[in-house]
Formats: C-alpha cells, structure tokens, sequence
C-alpha cells in the first residue's frame, strides 16, 4: 500500500461525527439530569465554575460554532440564556441538540477542511473546531463528575454514550 493513500484515506465521515458528538451531548445531557437541583447551579470545588456555567459554555460554543462552519459568518461568542431550574437547562440543551442536527446538515463538504477563524478569535478548520467543541465538552463534563462524586452521586458511565 503506498503511503498516499494511507495519507488521503478517509477515516470517519461527517455522519459519524455528528454521531459521535450527539453521544457525547447525550452523556453530557444525563451528567445534568444526575445533578441534584440545589447543586447544579450552585456547587464548585476549589473556586472551578458551577457545572450550570459550564453547560452554559458549552450551549454558546455549539450552535453559534456550527453557524459560524456551516456559513462562514461568525457572530460574536454567543452568552447562553440564563436559566433557573434545572429542567429549563435541558430544555436548552435539547433545543441545541435539535438545531445541531438542522445545522449540520447544511454544512458544505468543503468547510470541514477550510481554513477560517472561529469567533473572530481561533484560527482552524471547521473539523478542528468541532473536535474542540467536544473535547472541551469532555474536559469540562470530567470536572462535573468530580463535583457528583464529591456530593456522594455516582455519575452516569463514560464510556455509555448511546
């Protein structure tokens, strides 16, 4: 096998991102849901934000990111809307979920791998941001388990992103 093709094979599609991202989202969605009421918007550990402050960053990342790739017109860094309950929180969630699908679907081929700044802030591709979208979604979702585990709650399994 020659080393082109090796370089120039596709390894997962755009179909099989969106997948992966959403079983993400979804574990993330359940990490919210273990989360008791009083604590979501509340409980910190050694100063680190709210798990609600960081869903909220995930909330002005995803769909404003996805915009900003799918048209290469970037607003500004989106602020999420603020909310109060935790059931208002997932419905901000699914609401995002169900326009990332909308979204992703209108993405041309070409943006994946075009080169363009994000938020007036972060040079890349639009694959490259979509990684950042999840692994800051991972690495913040990681703190939240430190926070279930700290108040006594198992959090849902990593590895179970159905």
């Amino acid at each position: 096998m020659s080393t082109q093709s090796l370089t120039s094979a596709s390894v997962i599609n755009a179909q099989q991102l969106l997948k992966h991202w959403q079983g993400h989202r979804d574990l993330t969605r359940r990490t919210i849901v273990a989360f008791p009421d009083d604590k979501l918007f509340s409980y910190s550990i050694g100063g680190m934000r709210p798990f609600s402050d960081l869903v909220y960053e995930f909330l002005g990342m995803a769909v404003p990111g996805l915009k900003g790739i799918a048209t290469g017109t970037w607003q500004k860094w989106a602020d999420a809307e603020k909310v109060s309950t935790k059931a208002e929180l997932l419905a901000l969630w699914d609401q995002a979920t169900a326009e990332i699908n909308e979204i992703w679907d209108t993405i041309p081929p070409h943006r994946f791998e075009e080169q363009d700044v994000a938020f007036g802030m972060w040079p890349g591709t639009g694959i490259s941001f979509i990684l950042y979208f999840i692994d800051n979604e991972i690495h913040h979702r990681g703190q939240s388990y430190v926070y279930l585990r700290s108040l006594g709650i198992e959090p849902p399994a990593f590895w179970d992103r159905h």
